[in-house]
């Protein structure tokens, strides 16, 4: 058997210690940068002796296991590989010419980018010179060198000043102590192929939960094949066919197979996450031996910020502060072990029972436990996001692995995709920071100014939304802020404003990589906002070829929704590939089960909104509800749009004595937000197997709720048997007009794409599909769907109909009631 693992995460496991810092955050610890850009800059510089990106292996035999260790050298120097020879730049002049060392001795090279004064690094960062030790040994010991170097080099990213820490070791020395880094690594090790084989064993005998429905074989099949074949799958896959479960089974029959190393359930809200961890409980019922956890976000794990005693402002990653912070490293490693040997599924109460009996930060505890996990159930920013993402297992130079990444309502990933990769600045940010810091720093708020004149010269442009094509010149002034705000939040340990100062160096650190990576899939523009404020923004319009390289860090990906619609649309922009597979995947319910109504008078066109359209649509919703009692929703386009028709239906057709109304409100807590859907449970628990609507008691009085289409009641929720009898739609859910629709509009027409569809159409029937999907949940479910917007019955919106829309029927607003009437006797 084999256990894998990146040197990068074997010596940030082994050598930690002390406490976390987040007051570090402007210091060597997190400024440096590890930016492909920097990499190439200065290895372009070395001479042929000097081989970059050199990939390195080394595997330390047990009896009854091997551990290869992995990784890639940033560059070796070894002059035995080629005589000596200057480049281009060097002889020309542009670059300086690197140090190389004097005699014939081997050298193992390791860049970090930092935008700190190098003068103020005095010695390298501990794992970093690990990292570079690891590699030397790796080399001495595959090419029989009796001693080797080991060189540091640190590199302004603004100044490209370079500076070096050199270091000479035997091989024994070198050996001596990467076997020390091993033997404190085996215990963890030991446990690993223990439990392995007990996983393996459990996988084998695991059989699918429940009897296959039509089709589900076949989908299981689908899914097991793509991981197989190390491709993409895009899946649409209506609600019932049981999406969830057919993809975790075959993903983890494939692990028991030694195809799969690591499962990531991704997802983009708490709920799914929920029905995940559900899945993954089912079958451990079954007999599965499995290691899972779910990452939850930092604020909602942190004991400090749970606690009634301590304010917001005192919750901070502080040891000064923190208990759990103080001391952190020195005790996690117990903690894990711990957990590890006694559970097997990491969930968040688990998770601070542990934290709390170590002293740890709990939220770390559980991004150092997913090292160890079989199956990580998490939000899509721990894979996608260049902010966050698990650096443990996705960090530049880490290397591709046997990782599965299964992506619930992929709909959602393109525009988390877009906001992930994009990047905003406002002009007022910098005179504000520059007003906390004039006094303690005069340097600093000098670049602050100079950056907000660049801002403001964009801004004298800029009528209302501008596209701009060159910001080089702001980038130069931001580069120097950004290295001078390095230095002070090093310098200024208890400044009063750190916090905002530390929020500001973030948001500037992001649109400084977003720059570094921007492409011709960017769009750079600036806009004056309606509170008149002055925005810039790197707007990544496309996101496909960021997610690619994301997805490319695993061996396969499986994309799944139930409004995966077109398919063609979400292949080309969540990172498809020609290879990659598409499957619609059938749905299991009776049509028969759902009246779906297209209405023929009625429109939310901006052109048409007036009291007439508005009392037609209150007026539609009267003759829906009151042919049965029971729970409606109604979607409409925008709040304001359901303030009108909701005044609308109050005044008409309210009735009191049979009749209630609740309204979803804007920026609504977790607390409202619950209590609302409370009063749609109705008898979702209820047994109806077997059953029809004959058997089900109609109710005393006639819910509805009138809610936005998109919003967080249109989508994963899951109303099942009569907590939903119907949904009215209003519109075709198209995005309001605005600068970036209409850059996407024209990025995609220049590209011979339809920008319309791309830009608004589509985003919009997705909205759609979301919204009517609330309503049939399972095969027992009976319901009403009515569209009201005459655009449905154009041909461009009929051909995004799912195939399960094949039969409706076309009302007007006198029809409707007679339908409606006529659905529900054939039920009762």
């Amino acid at each position: 058997m084999e256990i894998r693992v990146s040197v990068r995460q074997l010596v940030e496991f082994i050598l930690r210690e002390g406490s976390i810092d987040n007051r570090k955050s402007g210091g060597a610890d997190t400024a440096m940068q590890e930016g492909s850009r920097i990499h190439r800059m200065i290895q372009r510089r070395m001479g042929s002796e000097y081989y970059a990106e050199v990939g390195l292996m080394y595997t330390w035999s047990t009896p009854d296991y091997d551990i290869i260790i992995e990784g890639r050298a940033d560059g070796i120097i070894d002059r035995s590989w080629g005589a000596h020879g200057k480049t281009a730049q060097e002889q020309d002049g542009t670059l300086p010419a690197p140090i190389l060392p004097k005699e014939d001795k081997v050298v193992v090279d390791e860049i970090k980018g930092t935008y700190r004064e190098l003068k103020r690094i005095q010695q390298p960062v501990g794992v970093h010179l690990a990292q570079a030790k690891c590699y030397a040994f790796m080399y001495a010991q595959e090419n029989h060198l009796e001693q080797i170097g080991v060189r540091m080099t640190y590199c302004n990213m603004e100044t490209e000043e370079l500076k070096y820490f050199h270091e000479d070791f035997t091989f024994d020395e070198i050996k001596r102590w990467f076997d020390g880094i091993l033997a404190e690594y085996k215990k963890w090790a030991d446990f690993q192929f223990s439990w392995n084989a007990i996983r393996t064993d459990s996988i084998k005998k695991l059989p699918f939960p429940f009897p296959y429905r039509e089709g589900q074989k076949e989908l299981v099949t689908y899914v097991y094949q793509t991981i197989y074949h190390k491709r993409k799958l895009f899946l649409e896959a209506p609600t019932g066919v049981g999406k969830t479960i057919s993809t975790v089974f075959p993903a983890v029959k494939s692990m028991g197979e030694g195809m799969t190393e690591k499962i990531f359930y991704l997802t983009a809200k708490t709920i799914t996450r929920t029905v995940a961890e559900d899945c993954f409980g089912l079958l451990q019922e079954n007999g599965l031996h499995m290691k899972t956890i779910v990452l939850t976000a930092k604020d909602k794990i942190c004991i400090l910020k749970q606690s009634d005693e301590v304010r917001e402002n005192e919750a901070e990653c502080n040891p000064d502060v923190c208990p759990y912070a103080d001391g952190h490293f020195d005790r996690i490693n117990d903690a894990m072990y711990d957990l590890l040997t006694h559970e097997d599924h990491f969930t968040r109460e688990k998770l601070l029972a542990y934290a709390e009996k170590y002293r740890v930060c709990p939220f770390e505890f559980s991004l150092d436990m997913s090292l160890f996990a079989d199956a990580v159930i998490c939000d899509y920013n721990y894979v996608f996001d260049p902010r966050v993402y698990l650096k443990r297992f996705f960090a530049e130079g880490m290397g591709k692995r046997d990782y599965v990444f299964l992506i619930d309502e992929t709909h959602n990933l393109l525009e988390r995709g877009r906001e992930m990769y994009s990047a905003a600045l406002f002009k007022e940010s910098f005179l504000h920071i520059k007003r906390l810091v004039k006094d303690a720093s005069p340097r600093m708020a000098k670049l602050l100014d100079k950056c907000n004149k660049e801002l403001l010269s964009m801004k004298r442009q800029c009528e209302r939304y501008r596209k701009e094509e060159g910001i080089d010149g702001f980038v130069m002034a931001l580069n120097r802020l950004y290295a001078a705000m390095d230095d002070f939040l090093d310098e200024h340990d208890t400044f009063p404003d750190k916090k905002e100062i530390m929020e500001f160096y973030f948001e500037v650190a992001h649109f400084l990589n977003m720059y570094e990576i921007m492409d011709e899939h960017y769009v750079v523009y600036s806009q004056l906002m309606e509170d008149g404020g002055f925005m810039l923004k790197l707007f990544c319009v496309n996101p496909a070829l960021n997610l690619r390289q994301c997805m490319q860090k695993g061996r396969s990906a499986v994309l799944f929704s139930a409004t995966l619609l077109p398919i063609q649309y979400y292949k080309k922009l969540l990172g498809g590939e020609p290879t990659d597979y598409e499957v619609y995947a059938k749905s299991t319910f009776d049509e028969d089960k759902k009246a779906l109504l297209i209405a023929n008078d009625v429109t939310s066109r901006y052109a048409r909104r007036n009291e007439d359209e508005y009392r037609r649509i209150a007026c539609y919703i009267y003759e829906v509800v009151r042919q049965r009692h029971g729970n409606y929703m109604v979607f409409l386009p925008s709040h304001l749009f359901l303030e009108q028709v909701y005044d609308c239906f109050m005044q008409e057709f309210y009735d009191k004595d049979v009749m209630e109304c609740i309204v979803q409100e804007s920026g609504m807590s977790e607390a409202r937000r619950e209590e609302f859907l409370l009063r749609f449970q109705g008898n979702a628990d209820g047994d109806f197997s077997g059953g029809t609507a004959s058997d089900i008691e109609a109710a005393d009085t006639i819910l509805i709720g009138f809610c936005v289409m998109g919003g967080i009641f249109s989508e994963g929720i899951d109303l099942k048997h009569d907590s939903l009898i119907g949904a009215l739609i209003v519109g075709t859910g198209m995005p309001q007009v605005g600068c970036e629709r209409q850059l996407l509009k024209e990025y995609f027409d220049a590209r011979g794409e339809n920008g319309f569809d791309y830009a608004y159409r589509y985003p919009g029937m997705n909205k759609v599909l979301q919204s009517a999907g609330r309503v049939i949940r399972t095969a027992e479910d009976i319901g009403v769907v009515a569209l009201l917007d005459e655009r449905f019955l154009e041909p461009q919106y009929r051909r995004m109909f799912p195939r399960e829309w094949s039969r409706y029927e076309i009302v007007s607003v006198s029809q409707i009631s007679g339908k409606v009437e006529n659905f529900w006797n054939e039920w009762l």
